[in-house]
């Protein structure tokens, strides 16, 4: 993953938590890098092992961080960083999921290395979807929900997200149903 995922999770936990249980957090985790770079990719099990600390650390189950991380990441980093982009695709939170696949090919032409998630919406209606997800990295479906919620805010949109079908068990890809 790209420094920036795991820049995030730092970013989260100094602001809700501050610096020193970052430090335990990076400890626990066996994390040596003072600083994550953005742009550099680093070992997806450098990520995964910090979100297990901070499970550990604030405990919290694994997927409450994710989900956390998930909404930081809308409000925080996403904002800052790509705040045109993310006004670019879409007025609204249906709109901007639909919009998710060319969201993300505009994202590899600035992190060629990046293998986004595939994400495609059907059966679209006034206040429904269903979002289907395929990431060939497991585990992280409550980040998903979690941009799902911060989407819903950045939308000022009150979303209620339930999961349909899960590769937990044993389905290919996940499939989400978002009401609005």
């Amino acid at each position: 993953m790209y420094g920036m995922v795991n820049k995030a999770v730092e970013e989260m936990v100094i602001s809700q938590f501050g610096d020193e249980v970052w430090e335990k957090i990076k400890a626990k985790a066996f994390v040596e890098e003072e600083v994550f770079i953005s742009n550099e990719t680093y070992p997806d099990d450098i990520t995964y092992r910090l979100v297990e600390a901070a499970s550990e650390e604030l405990c919290l189950s694994a997927d409450a961080v994710l989900e956390a991380l998930g909404v930081h990441w809308i409000l925080h980093t996403a904002r800052e960083g790509y705040g045109d982009l993310l006004a670019a695709s879409g007025k609204s939170l249906p709109e901007f999921l639909i919009s998710l696949p060319s969201f993300h090919t505009r994202l590899t032409l600035m992190y060629p290395k990046l293998t986004p998630p595939v994400f495609n919406v059907t059966e679209l209606k006034d206040n429904s979807l269903l979002l289907h997800y395929s990431s060939n990295r497991p585990g992280l479906s409550a980040f998903l929900i979690g941009i799902l919620k911060g989407l819903g805010e950045m939308f000022d949109s009150k979303v209620s997200i339930s999961i349909v079908k899960s590769r937990e068990k044993g389905d290919d890809h996940e499939l989400f149903q978002i009401s609005w």
